[in-house]
C-alpha cells in the first residue's frame, strides 16, 4: 500500500483530509480509485489504514478503517550533521540517510566544503532536499518525514548539537576501535544521537577542537579512508543494527 503524510489537524474522528501535492499524485500519477486502501501517518507512532472515500479537485477524503501504533521508527532520534559535499552527492546522502532511519539532517558548511550557497541557492536546495527526504520516507515506509534544516556553520552545528545526548564525529586521526565500539554499543534506546560527517577532505583540526569543546567525541570507522557519502551510511547502518528492537 502507498503511504502518505498529513498534519494532525487533517485527522478527524473517522476521516482524514489529504491536501496539497499528494492530491495530484493520487489522482493523476497513481490513478488511484475510490475504495483503494492507503496508509497515512500523522505522527511518529500512529499509522492509519484507510480507504479512499472520495476524490475531489482539492482534496482526497480517506475513511479510517483502523489505527495502530507502529514500531517502524528507531527508538532513538539520530541527527546527521553532513558537511556539504560536491555536486549532487547531498541528494544521494539524504535519500540513503532517510532509508536508514535518520530523524533530521543538518547540512554543515565546513571549512573544506567546496560548495558555497547564497541565500537564494540555499532556499532552492533546501526545497529540493526536503522533497527527496519526503520521497525516500514514502518509499521506505517511514512514519515521519525527516526534516532538512537550514545550512549551518560548523560552530552553529556544534552548538545546535548541545541538546543531544550522544554526539560523535568520525575522524581519520582518531585511534582505538575498542573505544569506538564501546561508545556505539553504549547507546541506549531513547537517547538522541548526533553524527558529524565531514565533506571531501574531512574536517580541519580547528573544527575537531571545537567539536571536542562541545563534548562531541571523535571515533574511528577503521583503518581505511571513507568517502563522505560512504562514511555517513556506514555509521547509520551500525546504529540501525544496534538500535533495532
Amino acid at each position: 500500500m502507498y503511504r502518505f503524510f498529513v498534519n494532525q489537524d487533517q485527522v478527524e474522528d473517522t476521516v482524514i483530509h489529504i491536501t496539497g501535492s499528494d492530491v495530484n499524485h493520487i489522482r493523476n500519477v497513481l490513478r488511484m480509485k475510490q475504495g483503494e486502501k492507503i496508509l497515512i501517518s500523522s505522527k511518529e507512532t500512529l499509522e492509519y489504514t484507510c480507504y479512499i472515500e472520495r476524490l475531489e479537485e482539492e482534496e482526497v477524503l480517506a475513511k479510517i478503517m483502523y489505527v495502530q501504533e507502529n514500531g517502524l521508527e528507531l527508538p532513538s532520534k539520530v541527527y546527521l550533521f553532513q558537511g556539504l559535499p560536491k555536486s549532487d552527492k547531498m541528494e544521494f546522502i539524504i535519500q540513503k540517510a532517510v532509508e536508514l532511519g535518520v530523524y533530521e539532517i543538518v547540512p554543515v558548511a565546513a571549512k573544506r566544503s567546496v560548495v558555497k550557497l547564497d541565500a537564494k541557492k540555499e532556499a532552492n536546495k533546501r526545497k529540493r532536499w526536503q522533497a527527496i527526504s519526503e520521497s525516500a520516507a514514502k518509499q521506505s515506509k517511514r512514519m515521519i518525514i525527516p526534516q532538512v534544516t537550514c545550512v549551518k556553520s560548523f560552530e552553529e552545528a556544534a552548538a545546535y548539537a548541545d541538546q543531544l545526548d550522544i554526539r560523535l564525529i568520525p575522524y581519520e586521526l582518531a585511534k582505538g576501535m575498542e573505544k569506538t565500539r564501546e561508545l556505539l554499543e553504549g547507546i541506549r534506546p531513547g537517547q538522541s544521537v548526533g553524527i558529524f560527517i565531514g565533506p571531501e577532505g574531512g574536517f580541519e583540526e580547528q573544527e575537531i577542537s571545537i567539536a571536542m569543546e562541545h563534548g562531541i567525541l571523535p571515533i574511528t570507522l577503521g583503518k581505511g579512508i571513507l568517502r563522505t557519502e560512504t562514511a555517513g551510511m556506514t555509521i547509520l547502518s551500525i546504529l540501525m543494527y544496534l538500535l533495532e528492537q
